[in-house]
């Protein structure tokens, strides 16, 4: 118990002493910030130089009792703990600003003082003991971010102080305290101890600096913690005593950074980070298979009760020996940008109901037109609709039932909303298909949210979205005005891209690629802050393009209509029940959100993003309720943004079909 206690008071003194250390720091940078914007420019430091300061808190297992030769303890020992101090001299290496390494050589204290344990004879014994090591810890430095966090890794050699020290050296570092009760105390030396001890450690650190980024000479406050398991740790070769440590420190660093440019603006070097990721592989080609929804709406041109020439419309012999899945077999382009493969699918619509209905006999279906000249004209549009069903299909009069509206039952244009009324009323010119008959239709979100029953497409798609590498500029939007890329080949060849004011961008690894197969790349990023300034950061990846045939991918849209009260929560059975149990293991999840150019383009970029992220957080809640492992999400909000835009926006299908989230489910 007092051993308990000892460790929680230590660990106390610790946080408390690391958090005192860390706020004093912000002073310091918060003290320096408004000299941040001198006129000399330079680059961050490759080699610092410093020294570091920590407590070991040393955690003892294993079993101790034949102390040497002439000492063995009624008892074992088994566990135990202390604390001793860790002092070294540090070199790090930073060539830039992701990767890197850090040597530390140093005096290690381990000592530490074993649980009470009680004898035979009913007295309680001690042991106490002094080891220490001059330790050489070399580490791999990663700072994800590119920015002051960064994590290290590395092996650890161990010398051990005394055995190293001359001969004639007086020391107790080998030596042990034993106690028996009060009759019998014995300070001696262990046998068996190793000279030498190899290990490892992993630990966090961050980098706080306390000067301007600006001044050649630089200075960093590197708070950090370690742990040093006790695999490899074992003091003594014949016995299993073994040695785990946890280490909380500070360092300080010291480096010069060289000119960059005396008349440029300052680099503001913390305003934004910037990070890239690529894929594992870059896949040319995938299999897709989509279920692509169908709205249960046919638009009409503005006074007309014809359907527009768009629609597709057969000849009875054409839809004696129409077949839904025969829109299987249409082509794809490119999945990533706007689809004519998933209109053309749409503009069947008419031909799809009528296969459904006569596969379906006891399926009804109800034609609410609307109409802005009144009921009478917007029961002529679902009459149009009704006749050609009856007339070319063959379906009964008595299965089709017609009324007429001034505004459908979701109407897109509002009282009170004034803007881009043109847009609002085309969405509202417009034939509402709905049935109870579950062979038509099927419930995607809460409450009585229906749809026609989806078409399966399938497709070999060139370049899909899991080929894309992803470039995240945070902060983009509220410090820069623009910022653009440009990627370098080990031949020197650039790609430039860009401008963009977005947070996150992405480009496809083929079209980095080219004609190649693989290859290494330094990417940098140049913006220029709204105030005038540049700021660059730079990043590297490694691309290999994969030929070989893919795992099939699959693909669910989610659409919405344009009812602000509507979120994505509605959806949440289709997610966890339909969308969720097709994720495999260590699948990636990609999930982007869209809307279409009605309204301010920042609402609408805010409204995707918000869906989208939506989307994921019930996906992962379904993940968590189940027994999946390693699943990755890459989830994005693209707004009313026409390069990313899934179709035109020409005509009101396609602005409904714009308000969608998608979701790719990608095999490992």
């Amino acid at each position: 118990m007092y051993q308990y206690r000892a460790i929680i008071r230590s660990r106390k003194f610790t946080n408390l002493w690391l958090k005192r250390i860390i706020f004093s720091s912000l002073i310091l940078v918060c003290a320096y910030a408004t000299i941040f914007a001198q006129e000399t420019r330079r680059e961050q430091p490759t080699w610092w130089f410093g020294g570091a300061g920590a407590v070991n808190l040393n955690f003892y297992s294993g079993t101790t009792q034949m102390l040497n030769s002439a000492l063995t303890t009624p008892s074992a020992f088994h566990k135990g703990f202390g604390a001793g101090w860790y002092l070294a001299a540090l070199l790090e290496y930073r060539p830039n600003p992701v990767w890197g390494g850090i040597l530390q050589v140093g005096y290690d204290d381990r000592r530490g003082s074993f649980n009470e344990t009680p004898c035979p004879c009913g007295e309680m014994s001690t042991l106490s003991t002094t080891i220490s090591y001059i330790s050489i810890e070399p580490s791999v430095r990663f700072a994800p971010f590119s920015d002051g966090f960064y994590i290290f890794g590395g092996p650890r050699i161990g010398f051990n102080w005394a055995l190293n020290l001359p001969k004639s050296s007086t020391s107790d570092e080998k030596t042990f305290v034993y106690t028996q009760g009060s009759n019998f105390a014995s300070k001696a030396e262990f046998n068996d101890m190793r000279e030498t001890v190899f290990s490892g450690q992993i630990g966090i650190g961050y980098d706080i600096a306390l000067v301007s980024p600006n001044d050649r000479s630089q200075v960093n406050l590197s708070p950090f913690i370690s742990y040093q398991p006790y695999f490899g740790q074992e003091p003594r070769s014949s016995k299993s005593w073994a040695v785990s440590t946890l280490r909380v420190g500070v360092g300080i660093k010291f480096g010069s950074g060289a000119v960059i440019s005396r008349s440029e603006p300052a680099v503001v070097e913390r305003d934004v980070q910037f990070s890239v990721r690529a894929p594992k592989a870059v896949p040319a080609k995938r299999r897709v298979r989509e279920t692509f929804p169908l709205r249960n709406y046919v638009f009409f041109e503005a006074g007309s009760t014809e359907i527009p020439n768009r629609y597709v419309a057969l000849t009875k012999d054409q839809a004696a020996s129409f077949k839904e899945e025969q829109l299987q077999e249409v082509q794809p382009i490119n999945m990533t940008g706007r689809s004519l493969r998933q209109m053309t699918v749409y503009y069947n619509i008419l031909n799809i109901l009528g296969d459904r209905m006569k596969r379906n006999p006891g399926t009804v279906i109800s034609l609410s037109g609307a109409s802005e000249k009144g009921p009478e004209h917007g029961k002529a549009r679902a009459e149009t609709i009704k006749r050609y069903l009856v007339e070319v299909f063959g379906i009964e009069d008595s299965r089709i039932t017609t009324e007429g509206r001034d505004k459908p039952r979701i109407p897109s244009e509002t009282p009170g909303g004034t803007k881009e009324l043109a847009l609002l009323r085309a969405g509202d010119r417009r034939v509402d298909i709905e049935s109870n008959s579950p062979e038509m239709m099927i419930q995607v979100g809460g409450g009585p949210h229906y749809m026609l029953k989806p078409v399966q497409i399938v497709a070999v798609v060139e370049d899909p979205l899991d080929s894309q590498v992803l470039f995240d500029v945070f902060g983009a939007k509220e410090v820069l005005a623009s910022w653009s890329l440009e990627i370098t080949d080990e031949q020197g060849k650039v790609q430039r891209f860009g401008p963009s004011t977005r947070e996150h961008e992405n480009i496809s690894g083929n079209t980095i690629l080219g004609d190649r197969s693989q290859g290494d790349y330094k990417v940098v990023m140049l913006g220029e802050t709204k105030r005038g300034k540049f700021v660059r950061k730079e990043n590297s990846i490694h691309l290999v393009r994969r030929d070989e045939p893919l795992k099939e991918a699959v693909r669910f849209s989610i659409l919405f209509d344009f009812d602000k009260s509507k979120t994505i929560a509605s959806y949440e059975k289709f997610l966890t029940d339909i969308v969720t149990p097709l994720i495999p293991d260590s699948g990636i999840v990609i999930i982007h959100g869209h809307t279409d150019i009605v309204g301010e383009e920042e609402y609408n970029n805010n409204l995707s993003i918000e869906r989208a992220q939506d989307a994921q957080n019930i996906i992962e809640h379904a993940i968590s309720n189940s027994d999946k492992r390693g699943i990755t999400f890459e989830t994005f909000g693209f707004g009313e943004n026409l390069q990313y835009a899934p179709f035109e926006n020409y005509f009101p299908e396609e602005r409904f079909y714009n308000r969608t989230v998608i979701i790719d489910i990608v095999p490992d």
